[in-house]
C-alpha cells in the first residue's frame, strides 16, 4: 500500500527582514509578494498535480489561525491547523504534525513534506520531479532533504556536502553553517555543495524514531501535547505544558545533522526563501532598467530599484539600487545590498524605550486583521482616535464593553445590526448611534456585503486592552 503524502505546512515564522510590509500579526507568508496570491497559498498550490497527495497539515500560532483559515478558504483548500502554545523551532513542529498524522489506523504510515510556507518555487515542474525522486528513498526509511542547486556564492545559506551518488540524489555528507565570502565561492567552484532549503521528506514513523534516538525529550513532550490537545473551532490546540516543556531545537539540529540515512535531492526549480527585499526584487519581473515596481510608481533615471507603495504615489530621480517600501505608517528606504540589514532597524523599534508608537511598529500594521474583519487607524489624539471598520458578511464582534472609553458610530457601507445594552437596533448607510461608556455592546454584519463603519473613540484611555467579553463566536477571552 502506497504512503499517502501528507504535505506539513509550516507558517510560524515573521519575516521581519521584510519590514514595513512584514510585521508580527501578519508575517511575509501571507503577503502578495509576487502575484496575485500569497506565498503561503502558492505553497500549497504548487502541490496540484503531485500523485496521492492527502490533506494537508498546517502549523501556526494564536496570533495567525484566523489568517491561515482565511487564506485557506480562499483558494478552498482544507487543512489540519495545528496551534503552538510556545514557539520551539521546527524539530517539535514537524514532531507534533508527525504525532497527529498516527492517529488514523492506515496499513502505511504516512509520508510527511515538510515546506516553509514563505519560498518562490517558480518552475513547479522541476519541484514535483525531485519530490517524485525522493519518494522511493523515504519510502525505504531515508531522511530527504532538497538541497538547491547554486547559483551563486551565497553568504546568507546553510549549505549540503553531497557524498555518494545515488539514484535521484546524493548521500548526505554534512551540513555546514552559512559560509564568508571566501569559502562560499570554494563551495560553488567545487561542485559539490547544495543550499540548504529547509524542505524535507520522511515517513512519520521515521521522523519520530530518529528523534527517540537522539533527541527524545522533543519526541516525548510533543506526543504528550498531542495526547492533551483540544479542537477549539477548526482549530488543534497543541497542550500548552507538554508542548513548552520542549526543548527548541531545528529539525537540522536535532535529526538531519546526525543521521546516517540522510538523503539530498538536488533541486533546480527557481527556488527563493524571499528573506530580504532584494530577494523579492530578484524574482519580480523588471522594466528594461531593471526596476521592479509595484503600486504607484513613476522614475526617471533610475536603474535597477524596488519600489512597493500601498497608500501613495512614490517618485524615484536618478537613483540607483534603492530599495523603498511605502506603508500608511512607515517609508523603508534602504540600498539593496544592505537589504538584510533592515532587521536592525526592526530591533532598535522593538527595543524603544521613549516612543510607544515606534514599538508597535514591528508588530501591527494601521490596518488591523480580526476574525470578524479588520479596523485601521485614522486619526488619533490623546482623548480620541477614528477608525475605519470593516465587517465581513455573516460576522459579528463579540458582546463586550469598554471601562475607559465611549464609541460613536456611523455606517457608510452595507448595515448594521447593533446590540446596546437591551435593545437592538438597524443601521443603514448614512445611519449612527452612541455607544457610552461601560455600556455592553456588539455589532454584527447580517447582510451579504462587507458593513464598513467610522469609530469614533472617546475617553481617558483608548487602548485595545481596554476590552471585557462576555461572549465571542471565535473563542477569544481577551
Amino acid at each position: 500500500m502506497k504512503s499517502v503524502i501528507l504535505p506539513i505546512i509550516l507558517c510560524g515564522g515573521s519575516g521581519t527582514r521584510l519590514w514595513p510590509l512584514s510585521r508580527t500579526h501578519y508575517p511575509k507568508q501571507f503577503l502578495r509578494l509576487i502575484d496575485d496570491h500569497s506565498l503561503l497559498q502558492n505553497t500549497l498550490l504548487r502541490l496540484e498535480g503531485l500523485p496521492n497527495v492527502g490533506r494537508s497539515i498546517a502549523v501556526t500560532n494564536e496570533h495567525h489561525r484566523f489568517l491561515l483559515a482565511e487564506q485557506l478558504q480562499e483558494i478552498n483548500i482544507e487543512a489540519d491547523i495545528l496551534l503552538e502554545p510556545a514557539a520551539r523551532n521546527t524539530a517539535p513542529a514537524v514532531a507534533a504534525a508527525a504525532h497527529w498524522s498516527l492517529r488514523s489506523n492506515e496499513t502505511a504510515p504516512p509520508m510527511l513534506l515538510v515546506l516553509p510556507s514563505d519560498h518562490v518555487i517558480t518552475d513547479v515542474a522541476a519541484f514535483h520531479r525531485a519530490v517524485l525522486a525522493g519518494l522511493p528513498h523515504a519510502q525505504a526509511g531515508s531522511l530527504v532533504t532538497f538541497g538547491i542547486v547554486p547559483t551563486h556564492a551565497e553568504t546568507g545559506y546553510g549549505y549540503i556536502q553531497r557524498g555518494t551518488a545515488i539514484e535521484g540524489g546524493f548521500t548526505i555528507n554534512r551540513f555546514v553553517e552559512k559560509p564568508d565570502a571566501v569559502t562560499a565561492e570554494n563551495y560553488l567552484a567545487s561542485d559539490n555543495y547544495f543550499w540548504n532549503s529547509g524542505m524535507f521528506m520522511f515517513r512519520a514513523d521515521t521522523y519520530l524514531a530518529a528523534l527517540e534516538h537522539g533527541n527524545p525529550a522533543i519526541a516525548d513532550a510533543t506526543r504528550k501535547s498531542i495526547e492533551l490537545a483540544r479542537t477549539d473551532l477548526d482549530f488543534i490546540r497543541l497542550d500548552k505544558q507538554s508542548f513548552a516543556a520542549s526543548p527548541a531545537n531545528s529539525i537540522d539540529y536535532a535529526v538531519m545533522e546526525h543521521a546516517t540515512n540522510g538523503i539530498v535531492i538536488p533541486l533546480d526549480a527557481g527556488w527563493n526563501d524571499i528573506g530580504a527585499w532584494d530577494a523579492v526584487w530578484q524574482v519580480l519581473p523588471k522594466d528594461a532598467t531593471g526596476n521592479a515596481h509595484l503600486g504607484d510608481v513613476l522614475t526617471t533615471d533610475s536603474h535597477n530599484t524596488l519600489v512597493h507603495t500601498t497608500s501613495r504615489h512614490v517618485s524615484l530621480v536618478g537613483v540607483n539600487n534603492l530599495v523603498v517600501i511605502e506603508t500608511t505608517d512607515a517609508v523603508l528606504v534602504a540600498d539593496r545590498s544592505r537589504s538584510q540589514d533592515v532587521k536592525i532597524i526592526v530591533d532598535k523599534l522593538s527595543n524603544s524605550k521613549l516612543n510607544t508608537q515606534h514599538a508597535t511598529l514591528p508588530i501591527l500594521h494601521c490596518r488591523v486583521h480580526r476574525p470578524w474583519g479588520s479596523y485601521e487607524g485614522l486619526a488619533q489624539s490623546d482623548r480620541y482616535q477614528v477608525k475605519r471598520i470593516i465587517v465581513k458578511p455573516g460576522a459579528s464582534l463579540s458582546l463586550q464593553l469598554h471601562h475607559h472609553r465611549a464609541e460613536h458610530w456611523v455606517v457608510v457601507r452595507g448595515t448594521a445590526r447593533i446590540t446596546r445594552g437591551d435593545e437592538t437596533l438597524t443601521l443603514a448607510e448614512n445611519q449612527s448611534t452612541y455607544i457610552p461608556l461601560g455600556e455592553k455592546h456588539r455589532l454584527e454584519n447580517p447582510g451579504k456585503i462587507a458593513l464598513e463603519l467610522i469609530e469614533i473613540q472617546s475617553g481617558s484611555y483608548l487602548g485595545e486592552d481596554d476590552i471585557v467579553r462576555f461572549e465571542d463566536h471565535y473563542g477569544r477571552n481577551q
